[in-house]
């Protein structure tokens, strides 16, 4: 059963902004929209010591994961603690600038899959040339990684359409990374 839920009417203000976010958690996806400041950068937030403790998403779309029938329920307003997010991105067209130079020496991007409970995404992950994914793997210690260039599938529910968006952020501990080749 879902009624029909209003849209939650939000009046970004001088310095504010409407963000459009996707959350991957271990039970579903959520998708809606984040109020923040101007000067934030949410494809990063969680990265840094500024993230909430709870994403506030309004206007959002709950679906259960590897549920028989593929159904969202509406709401308009879901917190989601951050320790339950496996990953997030914003959803296109919006998006954030590049988080590094790309010209930078002696770094490259590796092709990668990264399992995220039953997404699989195809992205490139940023590291030193030398590097290799085992090796970043054991080096870094991180609770969030970035990927890049990401084209998003589900595994179980195939007849969800793959997804592309520049940049998500994966946590190191509940995702399973493979190598791949182009």
């Amino acid at each position: 059963m879902n009624p029909a839920t209003p849209q939650f009417k939000i009046n970004a203000s001088t310095g504010e902004k409407i963000v459009p976010v996707m959350i991957y958690t271990a039970t579903s996806v959520i998708w809606g929209e984040l109020y923040v400041k101007e000067i934030v950068r949410v494809s990063t937030w969680l990265r840094t010591n500024t993230a909430p403790d709870a994403f506030a998403v309004y206007n959002a779309k709950v679906m259960a994961v590897g549920a028989a029938a593929l159904k969202a329920v509406s709401f308009q307003e879901t917190h989601v603690l951050a320790p339950y997010i496996n990953a997030y991105h914003i959803l296109p067209p919006a998006f954030d600038p590049l988080d590094y130079d790309p010209t930078e020496p002696n770094r490259k991007m590796e092709p990668m899959s990264a399992l995220v409970g039953s997404f699989r995404m195809d992205a490139r992950m940023r590291m030193a040339t030398s590097a290799d994914l085992r090796r970043y793997l054991e080096f870094t210690r991180e609770t969030f990684t970035p990927l890049y260039d990401v084209e998003i599938s589900n595994v179980i529910q195939p007849n969800l359409a793959p997804m592309k968006v520049p940049f998500v952020l994966v946590r190191q501990a509940t995702t399973i990374f493979s190598s791949r080749t182009v």
